[in-house]
């Protein structure tokens, strides 16, 4: 049986262009004699819709693509991902369900049984639960379909009461097809693909498997579709971070002699966090209309791999890089600015913003008289840089991109209103000794970041002489305090009991929960890690733990 995957890039709710381009996968598929085409999870919709979901006229729209995209389903078969309604009266009003189509019409629907709710995914809220698992048949096979999470329970997962692949193994079904949203994180790849070998060994059958790929705001997906054979090997793997397309006989004789899949398992963790934010920053902009980003750029590492990443995104002449020195910026740091926008061909201006700040000194001075330059003084500076970059942004339609990284949003190191602003936060799952790795990686083969920008201490340059190190431990202990703490969700006692100190941990924890407030106020994160920042780690603001 030739079967084609359309690992297709989708944009939620564009019912037209999902309707066109999922149409033409199916026709082009039919040109190449392939029997069935496998599109991702909830791909007429695009993933995850979330509350359009909520909206009788958007699932109307989806049941309206889905009955012109059967039309096209003559002499070839589909399964696409769908949310279709519930026809009982109690449970929630929709399945998230995998249709087969067939002869111009709707033929079966395999309904999502394991709906996750956890870290990224809320799919409770809006799903029944399917509960009966029946295979397709199509040309004398039977199918076992399943949709993403169906194949996760493979270890008897505890959270689950029910495994659909037992349920369809009943069946003695020929090959399984999974069609898939599975984001993107740096350590992803390889756990969905020891799920997928698991249940092939289990099964003893082959495996089709269709996964999203693009960016949807914060969460990315990054494709990596592939056809494993009854013995678990690869034989067909999709491209990773690109919309791709291939068609394979799972029952060729071939299929018994693989050849070696790419993957991301020899690909470092910073060339997938590197492409997975191009992606991220490129479909952010192209989805929402948007075709220039403009940033302020200081000369430090953070907002120098910001611009790198969205020139590469963008291209360089759509990304204005604005140096905003004040008189305690050092020379060396708008050279090593200029340096760069200069190495990537970037717009760029140097706007001083001295002038604007003694201004708003002299405004103040009445209110301020009798107290010492603190950090009101240093938050007026990033606040003044915002109302600039903002001002660029609504006169020539520029949206700002935000450059603070994961272990400054983590501890609060930062200013509302100021430095925190943006559209998108490109670094805000990228802890800063990742920003460190993420530039040597851009830079080797060749210098494009100025080699002064990394090997400088960072600095806020907000006073003279300010380094980070004056408010925060060193970064290499910091981050490993802090990826304990949220990515592996370790608490003080378990901190502590691994090495760390005690005072250390009780400063850092506090830092990162009283910060809380303003992670609440940030622009959306792209997410790149197992635990990021925004819908994936939801806390209280005002809590006393650990405060």
């Amino acid at each position: 049986m030739n079967i084609a995957l359309a690992q297709v890039n989708l944009h939620i709710g564009d019912f037209e262009q999902n309707t066109l381009k999922i149409c033409h996968y199916i026709q082009r598929a039919k040109a190449e004699k392939a029997d069935l085409v496998v599109f991702p999870e909830l791909v007429v919709s695009g993933y995850p819709p979330r509350d359009f979901l909520e909206f009788s006229d958007f699932i109307d729209r989806c049941q309206k693509s889905l009955q012109e995209i059967a039309v096209v389903c003559q002499g070839i078969a589909a399964v696409v991902g769908c949310p279709t309604i519930n026809p009982e009266y109690k449970g929630k009003d929709l399945f998230n369900s995998a249709v087969f189509l067939s002869e111009g019409k709707i033929t079966s629907l395999h309904h999502k049984g394991l709906l996750p709710t956890y870290d990224v995914f809320d799919e409770y809220r809006y799903f029944e639960p399917g509960r009966q698992f029946t295979c397709a048949q199509y040309q004398g096979k039977k199918i076992a379909i399943t949709v993403c999470e169906d194949l996760w329970n493979i270890g008897d997962d505890p959270m689950y009461v029910v495994n659909p692949m037992d349920e369809l193994a009943k069946e003695n079904p020929d090959f399984i097809i999974n069609i898939a949203a599975s984001p993107f994180h740096y350590r992803q790849d390889k756990i969905r693909k020891s799920i997928l070998v698991a249940n092939v060994r289990k099964y003893g059958i082959p495996l089709v498997y269709v996964n999203h790929v693009g960016a949807q705001t914060e969460l990315l997906f990054d494709g990596g579709s592939m056809v494993l054979n009854a013995q678990a090997e690869c034989t067909l793997q999709l491209g990773f971070f690109r919309e791709d397309y291939d068609v394979l006989d799972i029952f060729s004789p071939s299929t018994s002699n693989p050849k070696p899949c790419p993957s991301v398992d020899s690909v470092s963790e910073e060339q997938l966090i590197h492409d997975a934010l191009v992606m991220g920053i490129r479909d952010y902009f192209e989805k929402l209309g948007f075709k220039k980003a403009i940033l302020g750029l200081s000369g430090g590492i953070d907002s120098a791999l910001t611009l790198v990443l969205a020139s590469r995104a963008l291209g360089p002449e759509n990304v204005r890089a604005v140096m905003l020195p004040s008189q305690f910026s050092s020379q060396h740091s708008v050279d090593d600015a200029v340096a760069l926008a200069e190495n990537l061909g970037c717009p760029y201006d140097i706007i001083p913003i001295e002038k604007a700040y003694r201004s708003l000194e002299d405004t103040l001075a009445p209110q301020f008289t009798g107290t010492t330059f603190n950090i009101a003084e240093e938050n007026i500076q990033a606040r003044l840089r915002a109302v600039i970059l903002m001002a660029l942004s609504n006169k020539f339609g520029y949206i700002l991109l935000n450059t603070s990284n994961k272990s400054e949003a983590a501890v609060g190191y930062g200013t509302l209103y100021g430095d925190m602003c943006g559209g998108i936060s490109v670094l805000g799952d990228v802890y800063k000794t990742q920003v460190y790795s993420l530039c040597g990686y851009i830079n080797r083969d060749s210098v494009i970041i100025p080699e002064n920008t990394i090997s400088k201490p960072p600095s806020a340059e907000l006073r003279p002489g300010q380094k980070d190190s004056d408010s925060l431990p060193d970064y290499e202990i910091l981050d490993k305090i802090l990826f304990e703490y949220i990515e592996n969700r370790k608490g003080p006692a378990e901190l502590v009991s691994i090495g760390f100190d005690e005072m250390m941990v009780k400063r850092i924890l506090k830092l990162v929960n009283t910060s809380e407030y303003k992670r609440y106020q940030t622009p959306p994160i792209l997410r790149v890690s197992p635990k990021a920042f925004g819908m994936g780690r939801r806390l209280p603001i005002v809590a006393k733990y650990l405060s």
